[in-house]
């Protein structure tokens, strides 16, 4: 017999685990739809960055900060350091913003466009003061080679009928021609298959550039030496 019957006691009764809160359990209840949402959403973003494109490989190119005139002077503050993917870096591209001191451009640079030897020239064949630089292609190729710097040129257009033409530049300042790479070609739109002539640096006013541009796209350019 139980010792408690003996006692004149009832036993005790069995222990009891106590029950969850009921509130507890009526607020886990209620929000199961959001706990659900928060689940679904960690699910998703798990997903689409299982999913994303693996980034193609970068690497540091130096890209004007600004549209550049020919002619300026540049500063580390003219340029700027951007990513470009590794497949599309130009040739000779350069990194490092301290590059461009002491130098010139030669040509005219887009805001963004990567700053390649090719379109600088040194301080010291930069055009005299209020000049810019302006790059020419004659007609004919070999006229390159007989210019030096220094010399000064009248140029010429005609049409490419024979007709007369006009000079577009006078007394134009042959200037050192920056060493020619594949970059520099692309880049100045010169050149192409067979094309072996090399453009001439020349100083001209600011009024004469944009005339002696729009000849170079549709006229003959020819050289006149001047006193």
């Amino acid at each position: 017999m139980h010792p408690h019957l003996l006692a004149g006691r009832p036993p005790p009764l069995p222990h009891r685990r106590r029950p969850f809160p009921l509130a507890l359990r009526a607020t886990l209840w209620r929000a199961r739809f959001a706990v659900g949402a928060v689940f679904l959403g960690l699910a998703a973003a798990c997903t689409v960055q299982a999913l994303r494109p693996v980034e193609p490989p970068t690497a540091p190119v130096l890209v004007a900060a600004h549209a550049l005139a020919a002619g300026t002077a540049l500063t580390t503050a003219d340029v700027r350091v951007a990513q470009f993917p590794v497949a599309v870096v130009p040739d000779g591209a350069l990194t490092d913003p301290s590059a461009v001191d002491e130098t010139s451009t030669a040509v005219p640079i887009t805001a963004g466009s990567p700053v390649v030897p090719g379109l600088l020239a040194d301080d010291e064949v930069r055009g005299p003061p209020g000049t810019v630089v302006a790059t020419v292609r004659f007609a004919d190729p070999a006229v390159a080679g007989l210019l030096s710097p220094g010399m000064r040129v009248d140029v010429l257009a005609a049409t490419p009928e024979g007709g007369p033409g006009g000079v577009v530049a006078t007394r134009a300042l042959v200037l050192p021609v920056a060493r020619r790479t594949a970059s520099t070609q692309s880049a100045l739109g010169l050149g192409g298959a067979g094309d072996d002539s090399v453009p001439v640096l020349l100083a001209v006013s600011p009024d004469e550039a944009p005339a002696l541009a729009g000849a170079a796209a549709s006229a003959l350019l020819s050289a006149v030496v001047v006193p």
